[in-house]
């Protein structure tokens, strides 16, 4: 599904997307925004984990969890 979109460009940004964007700016605009948003997600997660790798608490129960991987069961 697409939907179109009206906005407002300042004339260096219009003039540029013209030149990269060439026959097909809608093509060029998706995919810089399919690039921002995948790099939005990639820094959210690597903030998770930080936050994660910070939080005593929660180092603790993974390591009573990490017991259990040497139980002896097989999978």
């Amino acid at each position: 599904m697409t939907i179109r979109a009206t906005f407002s460009l300042e004339n260096d940004n219009a003039a540029f997307l013209k030149t990269v964007g060439g026959g097909n700016k809608s093509a060029y605009i998706n995919d810089l925004l399919s690039r921002e948003k995948r790099k939005t997600l990639q820094d959210a997660v690597l903030q998770a984990n930080r936050e994660e790798a910070e939080d005593a608490e929660y180092q603790e129960e993974l390591s009573v969890w990490d017991t259990t991987l040497s139980d002896g069961l097989s999978g």
